[in-house]
């Protein structure tokens, strides 16, 4: 059974064994973790203000991850969702469960749009997105506040108010 809970310091190496590689050696991003030193301080970059990083697990395992940056002005970042390959598609849910965690949050918080970017090459995730309200946006309709990260070039936006 797959649980979603709040992000815990006993999570951090579980964390890192599902994003590093998902990145680097599934998708070839190259991006190390010294380009994302947010991965080493979860609780003081994502769980202040509106924010937030949740992990799915399989008994202890991380198998997923999903973050809520809080950027100001009632608008939130969705960031590092990955779930480990066995865990993918509909049939096992568990990005929607991340997903539905994170839709939740932000509805507690009040927030009134999401953001996130991510890379063209990951075509599952977009379609992903695009089925649960996210719409394609241009890079110039970001709020100023958006964390670019250099991988991105494909950004959405989900109004939450439509939801």
């Amino acid at each position: 059974m797959i649980d979603v809970a709040r992000y815990a310091n006993v999570h951090r190496h579980g964390v890192l064994d599902v994003i590093l590689p998902i990145q680097q050696l599934e998708f070839g991003i190259p991006i190390t973790l010294r380009e994302q030193p947010d991965l080493l301080d979860i609780p003081s970059v994502y769980q202040r203000r509106g924010g937030n990083f949740w992990v799915a697990l399989d008994g202890s395992q991380v198998v997923g991850t999903i973050a809520l940056l809080d950027i100001g002005n009632g608008e939130g970042a969705l960031r590092k969702m990955f779930v480990r390959a066995p865990y993918r598609g509909a049939v096992v849910g568990v990005a929607r469960r991340l997903l539905d965690t994170a839709l939740c949050w932000c509805e507690i918080q009040r927030l009134k749009r999401l953001y996130l970017g991510t890379t063209a090459g990951l075509r599952a995730a977009q379609r992903f997105y695009e089925k649960n309200g996210f719409r394609r946006i241009e890079r110039r309709e970001l709020p100023p506040a958006f964390p670019l990260m250099a991988v991105d070039s494909v950004f959405y936006r989900l109004d939450l108010a439509d939801r």
